[in-house]
């Protein structure tokens, strides 16, 4: 582990994300509350808010990071976080809407321990819901105008949300094409990630910052932080999706490898191996499905050349470079602290 990252102070993360989740929630709520409108109960399904007969839903979907880095932006450049309210909402539904295409896409059965939304609703109710979603995030982070945010901001935000999204896509477009070849680089896999998952945590830390007032050199710099935690979160996500306990991940063990995802360890192993443990882990790679057997096989293919450790570095690096970003900054001590624990907590997490 190059950069030593001392485990992340929990007492810390755990308050960051309980500080903003009921707010969040109460407005992920008000935004699908559409009478009228029924195929909102679809998304709520997916969210966790109703159960697929309808009823109310103890679960309420996955840990919002999105949501609590915009407002950690907003008050770290010494605005109010009521402000930027409607911009961590919309950042959230519009995450969810490119998880209920992922499943679709991915074939994915599960999702935080539940059925995943395509396997309850069928795909085409699933991508209806998904794009409602969509249009919902968009319209409720219009509602920035509302909290007194100036017209000029509520555009600049627009922009860089939408410009995520395209990224988003394309990342997405990679990652799925990436599946039907035998050898992806080093770079086109940060080329992927980057679009797939940093550029959405980048635009969460830039609307943050816009809606708190920040100049465009603060925006810039907080966008770009949050993009490199990003590379940091995606890149244990792949540790989390080969080794990752099944009771924490709420997914199965070692998913990734069976759905042939060329994730770091992966392309890392690639890149590493030689002669015949190369040719071995291709076919493997080369056919369409993975029986438990291959699944064995991958693991110590990718221990020989240590990959899980390699992938560990290689997220310790992204948040160390997400930590220098803010070195220059003028931020509230309390949340540039807030931000460094989370940067910490990216790359220590378990699920």
């Amino acid at each position: 582990m190059t950069q030593g990252f001392a485990a992340p102070d929990m007492r810390r993360v755990d308050d960051v994300l309980s500080r903003y989740r009921q707010p969040v929630l109460d407005g992920m709520r008000a935004a699908l509350d559409r009478p009228g409108v029924e195929h909102v109960r679809y998304m709520r399904y997916h969210l966790g808010f109703e159960d697929a007969d309808g009823r109310p839903a103890g679960t309420t979907g996955g840990k919002m990071l999105r949501p609590a880095i915009v407002l950690l932006a907003c008050e770290a450049v010494g605005g109010d976080a009521a402000r930027a309210m409607s911009a961590a909402v919309a950042i959230e539904l519009l995450h969810n809407f490119s998880l209920i295409h992922d499943d679709i896409e991915d074939k994915s059965q599960t999702r935080h321990g539940r059925p995943t939304l395509w396997t309850i609703a069928g795909t085409e109710q699933a991508i209806n819901a998904g794009d409602g979603l969509f249009v919902i995030a968009q319209r409720t982070l219009l509602e920035l105008a509302d909290a007194g945010v100036p017209a000029d901001r509520v555009l600049a935000a627009s922009r860089m949300l939408n410009d995520a999204c395209i990224a988003l896509c394309e990342g997405q477009y990679a990652d799925l094409g990436f599946e039907q070849r035998e050898r992806v680089s080093q770079q086109e896999y940060e080329a992927m990630i980057a679009g797939k998952t940093a550029a959405l945590l980048g635009a969460a830390a830039g609307i943050g910052a816009i809606a708190g007032g920040a100049d465009d050199v603060t925006v810039a710099a907080l966008a770009m932080c949050g993009i490199r935690l990003g590379m940091a979160f995606q890149v244990q996500d792949d540790v989390l999706g080969i080794w990752g306990e099944a009771s924490e991940t709420g997914k199965s063990a070692s998913d990734d490898i069976r759905s042939r995802k060329k994730s770091f360890p992966v392309v890392f192993a690639f890149d590493h191996l030689e002669g015949g443990a190369r040719d071995a882990l291709a076919r493997i790679y080369a056919s369409p499905a993975s029986p438990d057997a291959d699944v064995t096989d991958v693991l110590a293919l990718l221990d020989s050349v240590r990959a899980r450790q390699a992938a560990t570095s290689n997220a310790e690096q992204w948040a160390a470079q997400a930590i220098d970003t803010l070195r220059p900054l003028e931020l509230n001590p309390d949340r540039r602290e807030d931000l460094e624990a989370l940067a910490s907590f990216f790359v220590h997490r378990r699920s």
